[in-house]
C-alpha cells in the first residue's frame, strides 16, 4: 500500500493544520486502495497505517474543523470516513472507537440531504449509511435499514442484523466491556452463542 503524501501528522501543533480537498482525496485514495478485503477486517498493520497517516486529520475533523469538506461529495465521504471508520481501526478495542459517532452521523445526514451519497461510486455509498448502523438509537437503525435497502445485498441484510440487535437489547452487547457497561445475562448468553461481536 502506497504511503499518502503530505498527510497531516498526528503531532500536536500550535495552530490548526491547513485542510484542503487534496487531503480529503488522500483519505479516499487510501481507503479505496485498501479495498473490501481490509475495510471490515481486523488487521493490525492496516490499522497502524490508517492511524499513522491520518491521525492529524481525524483529530481536526473531531474538532469540527473540516465541515467545509461537506461542499463536495468526495470531501463529505472523506469526512465521514475519518469520523466513523477511522476510529474503529485506529482506536480498536478502546472507548475512543465510538467517540465521534454522533458527529459522524451529523455529517452523514448533511451529506445525504445534499445528495452526495448518489454522487460517489456505488461501492462507496454504504459508507454514508454506516454511521446510522453504528448507532445504538433505534431510529438511526431504522434509517440505516431504509438506506441500505437501496443498495441491495449484502448491505440490506447487514443493516437489518444490526437493527435487530438494538431492537432486542437497546444497544450492542459486544461494546459493553469496552465501554465499562455491566453485561446483562441475556446479553452474555447471546455473545456466548456466537452473537455479533463487532
Amino acid at each position: 500500500m502506497t504511503e499518502p503524501r503530505n498527510a497531516i501528522s498526528g503531532t500536536q501543533t500550535a495552530t490548526p493544520p491547513r485542510l484542503s480537498p487534496p487531503e480529503a482525496m488522500m483519505v479516499i485514495d487510501f481507503w479505496c486502495e485498501a479495498g473490501r478485503e481490509l475495510w471490515f477486517a481486523k488487521d493490525a498493520d492496516f490499522d497502524r497505517k490508517f492511524r499513522d497517516y491520518f491521525l492529524g486529520l481525524h483529530e481536526a475533523a473531531a474538532r469540527d474543523e473540516c465541515r467545509f469538506w461537506l461542499a463536495t461529495p468526495q470531501g463529505a465521504l472523506a469526512l465521514v470516513l475519518l469520523l466513523d471508520q477511522f476510529p474503529r481501526n485506529a482506536f480498536r478495542g478502546t472507548p475512543r472507537m465510538y467517540a465521534t459517532d454522533a458527529l459522524a452521523r451529523a455529517m452523514a445526514d448533511t451529506a445525504i440531504t445534499a445528495g452526495h451519497d448518489h454522487a460517489v461510486e456505488a461501492i462507496l455509498q454504504a459508507f454514508f449509511y454506516l454511521p446510522f448502523g453504528h448507532s445504538e438509537h433505534l431510529a438511526d437503525q431504522q434509517r440505516a435499514v431504509a438506506l441500505c435497502r437501496r443498495l441491495g445485498e449484502p448491505h440490506a441484510t447487514h443493516a437489518q442484523r444490526h437493527h435487530d440487535i438494538v431492537l432486542r437489547f437497546g444497544r450492542f452487547p459486544h461494546r459493553n466491556p469496552i465501554l465499562g457497561r455491566a453485561m446483562r445475562d441475556e446479553e452474555q448468553q447471546y455473545l456466548d452463542e456466537g452473537g455479533y461481536q463487532g
